[in-house]
Formats: C-alpha cells, sequence, structure tokens
C-alpha cells in the first residue's frame, strides 16, 4: 500500500472534524528554547520528544521551503520545498539540545536521502534546522561522532541548515499518536518504521 493512501486511511476517521486550534508553546518565554528537527512524518516524531522530561511542547509543522502558509496538500505533493518537522520547545535547564540530537538520530533512518521508511519525496527529507551557532556546533559535532563511529558503512546524508520559519500543520495532525493510537499505529508498522530503526539502531533500551 501507498505511503499517502496509508496516511488517508490513518486520517479519515477525523479529517472532517479537523479544526481543533494548534497548541503552541511560548517559546519566546524567558528560559525557553527551540528545535526543529525532520524526520520525515512528523506523527512519528513528535512521540519521542513529547516523553523527554523538559520539554514543553512538540508541535508538527512543516520548514525550509519557501511557501508561506503551505497546507498539508501543498507540502505533501513536493511542490513547496517545505519538510516535514516538529517543532520542539524545551527547558535548557532541564534538558540540553544535545540530548534532543540524540534522540533525533535514534529516531530516523539518516542514510537514505529525501525520504523517510514508506514515504519519499524532498518532503520526507530528515533534517536538523538549527537556531543559532551553538546548535549548529552540536549538530555538527554529533554527525561527526556518528560518522567516526563506524555504525554505518554508506555516508550520513541527513541535512544540518540553518532554520527558516516554521509553519505550524493543521489542527488535526497535532498529537495524532495520542488522539488516534489506532490509526497511528496502523501507519506507522505498515511503514516499516520500527523495523528499520532496529536495523540502524538495534532494539529500544538494547
Amino acid at each position: 500500500m501507498g505511503s499517502r493512501l496509508l496516511r488517508a486511511v490513518a486520517a479519515f476517521a477525523f479529517i472532517a472534524a479537523a479544526s481543533a486550534a494548534v497548541a503552541q508553546g511560548a517559546p519566546g518565554e524567558a528560559g525557553r528554547k527551540i528545535a526543529i528537527f525532520a524526520g520525515g512524518c512528523f506523527w512519528c516524531m513528535e512521540h519521542p520528544f513529547d516523553e523527554i522530561d523538559g520539554v514543553i511542547s512538540v508541535t508538527s509543522g512543516y520548514t525550509g521551503g519557501t511557501k508561506s502558509n503551505p497546507t498539508y496538500e501543498e507540502v505533501s505533493s513536493g511542490s513547496t520545498g517545505h519538510a516535514e518537522s516538529v517543532q520542539v520547545v524545551y527547558d535548557p535547564a532541564k534538558v540540553n539540545y544535545q540530548k534532543l540530537v540524540d534522540v533525533f538520530w535514534h529516531n530516523i533512518d539518516p542514510l537514505t536521502a529525501n525520504a523517510q521508511f514508506c514515504d519519499h519525496g524532498t518532503q520526507y527529507r530528515s533534517a536538523i534546522f538549527y537556531t543559532d551557532d551553538e546548535q549548529k556546533r552540536i549538530a555538527e559535532a554529533s554527525k561527526d561522532a556518528l560518522v567516526k563511529s563506524g555504525r554505518f558503512d554508506r555516508p550520513i546524508v541527513t541535512q544540518i541548515v540553518a532554520a527558516t520559519t516554521f509553519w505550524p500543520a493543521e489542527g488535526y495532525h497535532q498529537h495524532y499518536y495520542k488522539t488516534h493510537a489506532v490509526q497511528y499505529k496502523f501507519y506507522r508498522y505498515n511503514c516499516g518504521r520500527d523495523q528499520r530503526l532496529e536495523q540502524l539502531w538495534g532494539k529500544p533500551n538494547s
């Protein structure tokens, strides 16, 4: 089954009622910082960051392209240059950026360009969108460490690029793994995400 069809089937049950407002963290408040990552389907990238102590909010959205206020249909067509992404608002007193980057790597396939698992196209590319020089340094050092570790026998193709405007996705995409757990699990399993992650990184907590 094609990846877009999988997601359409998974989302069918509630798209008609999708008018909920996007719950935004307040990244401008004192003591809060932002991290932005792209790892394929944003439904699947919310969960791992939501579980981290010190993360205040995780929002699905689009970034890295040229279109203002893009819709899901526009981004999924591959015509906007955007990637499906998540914006993580976090408290650096409780969790540091290095930890977020480590979680990111272990939830993506860094060896495949312009695709993640069953989703193909530049809109599903993997990327770290840094917001300042310190994030850039940490992200690049983390990538270099992975390369030198010898874990992989192919190049790491994940992009490390400066963040641009982050556009929150439609309300029905937010926290999909919580609000529609059955449809989410159906999509995730059929996309082969966990199977591939285990090949790359080993079993969780192993």
